[in-house]
């Protein structure tokens, strides 16, 4: 009966290792649960903020959907001598030519939003390729330069993804301020989000046809500038070479 009770007892213990190994195993959004326990997760991450000492930020606009605002931002921005950063979809590239001419003329900066808006780690990497070469070719074709920025629809990315931008020479950028601009807040409450949560380094995430874009960005403007920021595009912002990305998007220098 004693040795029943320790063979009993050894084949629980067993037991239990072999589902501890298995679960540690089980792929979590590219990296194994392990690496996410034990703190060593292999999964890549884009670029969410700067570590800098300057007081620089940056501006973005996603465009997918619209474009009555989007003289307005360029007038803005100019007003307040400024700098940004328009994330383009193909398809918006499309309906909007004349207006990919006056963003590149006016002296932002265009990136890659992909060509149909896909939720693109749903794709395999020959479609994730294809979705930024698409968009990237009626980019230059209008602008003539390259581009050197990607934003993944909806925030959503995996290694594959970022494995695919890198192959195309594109550094993929997320945000760390979101201003929920589209989410029909007033001018002052787009104001109030930036302004709680804007750092040296931040990339701030705006959209060009959200409601109270052109007001909120008036005040959030002011507001940066009377708090001494410089207000760039994302590549003024961001380290070309010689840099690291932390756990949490963090772009430091080397």
């Amino acid at each position: 009966m004693h040795f029943c009770v320790i063979k009993s007892r050894t084949i629980k213990i067993f037991v239990a290792m072999v589902l501890v190994v298995v679960l540690l195993s089980i792929s979590i959004d590219g990296s194994t649960s392990a690496s996410v326990y034990f703190g060593h997760s292999t999964r890549k991450v884009p670029i969410y903020n700067v570590e800098t000492e300057a007081k620089q930020v940056a501006i973005s606009f996603d465009a997918a959907w619209g474009a009555d605002k989007t003289e307005g931002i360029l007038d803005i921005l100019d007003e307040f001598d400024c700098t940004a950063t328009f994330f383009l979809v193909g398809f918006w590239v499309d309906d909007y030519p004349d207006m990919v001419r006056a963003i590149d003329e006016a002296g932002m900066e265009i990136g890659t939003h992909s060509n149909t808006h896909p939720d693109m780690v749903k794709l395999d990497k020959a479609t994730m390729k294809s979705e930024l070469e698409t968009c990237i070719s009626k980019i230059s074709a209008i602008t003539g330069k390259e581009v050197e920025l990607f934003r993944a629809p909806y925030g959503s990315y995996n290694n594959d993804l970022l494995d695919v931008a890198e192959s195309l020479n594109l550094k993929t950028i997320q945000w760390d301020v979101d201003s929920l601009d589209w989410k029909g807040l007033s001018a002052s409450d787009i104001c109030s989000r930036i302004m709680s949560r804007v750092k040296n380094g931040s990339i701030i995430l705006m959209h060009n046809n959200s409601d109270n874009v052109l007001d909120a960005l008036r005040l959030v403007l002011n507001r940066l500038k009377v708090q001494g920021y410089e207000v760039t595009g994302i590549s003024e912002l961001v380290y070309d070479d010689n840099y690291t990305i932390d756990r949490n998007g963090v772009q430091h220098k080397n």
